[in-house]
C-alpha cells in the first residue's frame, strides 16, 4: 500500500514523539514525560477547554479582513488547515480583522466539530476593517457563526486591547460576551492583549477567561521584555485563567535563525504557565519543523536563562497605535 507523503510525515513526528517521550509509568505510578508533545491535548486554564499544545493561526499580517493566509486563496489555505489537523492541531485561532472565517469549516468539513477549538476575536477600533460601524458583540458573534457554519464558538476575543483602563471601556462588550457565554453560543471569552498594562490589567478581572499574551525571550515583537511580562503571565496562569502564547517565533522573525527557534520554544514551553502556542505556519514543512523542535525540548524545573538582558530594547506597538486611532 503507498502511503501518502503527508501520512508519513505525521507518522514520522509522531513515532519521533513516542521515541523521545519517556514512558509514563515507573514503579512509584506516573510521572511527566521527559520532553514535550506538540500534538498533546492539555487543558486551557480552568475554562473547560482541551486544545493541543501547538495551534495554527490564520492572521499573519492580518489586517482589513485580509492575512497572509487568506491571500493565498481558498485551495491553499484550505489545504493547509485540513493538512495541520491531519498532522495532529486542535486549535486554529481566526478573526475578523483576518477574515479567516469562511476558510476552516470547508477544510474540516468531514471532522466532528467537537474534535477542535475555533478562537476567534471581535475587532472593535476605528479603524482595521472596511465598514465604520462597530455593532453590539451579539450581533457580530451572531455573524461569525454564519461565517464559520458552526452553532458555537470554543473563545472569543476582544482584539488587540491596549488601554489600562478597557474594563472600563469595554464593560459593554463584556457584558453581552457573558450573556452569549450563559447561553452557550461561546464557550469562554477573554482578551488578546498588545500591551503590558492592558495584560496586567487582566490580573484584576474575573471575566477574563482566556489571554493571548506575545511572549519569546528576546522581547521580538512584544509589549515588554520577558522579566516584566512572565509575572504577569504567572498571575494569570495561578487565577486559572487560559494563556495562549503567541509571537513564539517573533512573527517569524527567528525563521532564518534555527537556534532562536529552539531556544524560544523551549523557553516558553518551560515557563510553567503558558498553556498552548498559536504560530502562524504558512507551509506545511513551518509546521513539521516546529512540531519536530517541540519534540526534542527537554521538560524542565525553570526556563533556560534569558539571552538578552532585563533592560533590552524592545519593539513597541507604535506603529499599530497610529494605524488604530
Amino acid at each position: 500500500m503507498k502511503i501518502k507523503r503527508r501520512e508519513f510525515l505525521a507518522g514520522s513526528i509522531v513515532g519521533m514523539g513516542e521515541v523521545l517521550l519517556d514512558s509514563p509509568l515507573e514503579a512509584a505510578g506516573k510521572h511527566s514525560p521527559k520532553y514535550f508533545n506538540p500534538y498533546e491535548i492539555v487543558p486551557l486554564g480552568k475554562t473547560g477547554i482541551k486544545v493541543t499544545r501547538v495551534g495554527i493561526g490564520t492572521g499573519m499580517r492580518g489586517w482589513n479582513r485580509q492575512s497572509n493566509h487568506t491571500l493565498m486563496g481558498k485551495e491553499k489555505l484550505e489545504a493547509l488547515l485540513r493538512t495541520s489537523y491531519e498532522r495532529g492541531i486542535r486549535l486554529f485561532d481566526l478573526a475578523d480583522l483576518y477574515g479567516s472565517h469562511p476558510y476552516l469549516i470547508p477544510a474540516l468539513k468531514k471532522i466532528p466539530r467537537k474534535n477542535y477549538a475555533i478562537v476567534s476575536k471581535i475587532w472593535f477600533h476605528r479603524r482595521g476593517l472596511p465598514e465604520k460601524e462597530r455593532p453590539s458583540p451579539d450581533v457580530v458573534v451572531q455573524r461569525f457563526l454564519k461565517e464559520l457554519k458552526t452553532d458555537y464558538i470554543d473563545i472569543v476575543l476582544l482584539h488587540c486591547v491596549m488601554s489600562e483602563k478597557w474594563p472600563k471601556e469595554l464593560e459593554d462588550q463584556m457584558r453581552v460576551l457573558g450573556d452569549l457565554k450563559k447561553k452557550g453560543i461561546i464557550r469562554a471569552h477573554g482578551i488578546s492583549c498588545h500591551s503590558l498594562p492592558a495584560l496586567e490589567a487582566a490580573t484584576k478581572v474575573p471575566w477574563v477567561d482566556s489571554v493571548h499574551a506575545r511572549i519569546n525571550p528576546y522581547a521580538t515583537k512584544m509589549d515588554a521584555p520577558p522579566a516584566k511580562v512572565v509575572p504577569v503571565l504567572q498571575k494569570l496562569h495561578k487565577q486559572g485563567k487560559g494563556i495562549i502564547g503567541i509571537k513564539i517565533i517573533g512573527e517569524g522573525r527567528f525563521g532564518k535563525h534555527p537556534e532562536k527557534r529552539d531556544l524560544s520554544i523551549d523557553y516558553v514551553l518551560n515557563l510553567g504557565c503558558v498553556d498552548t502556542m498559536v504560530v502562524g505556519f504558512e507551509k506545511i514543512n513551518e509546521i513539521d519543523d516546529f512540531a519536530m523542535r517541540v519534540c526534542k525540548t527537554p521538560r524542565r524545573s525553570a526556563p533556560p536563562l534569558l539571552p538578552i538582558p532585563d533592560h533590552a530594547r524592545y519593539e513597541d506597538n507604535s506603529t499599530l497605535s497610529l494605524m488604530i486611532t
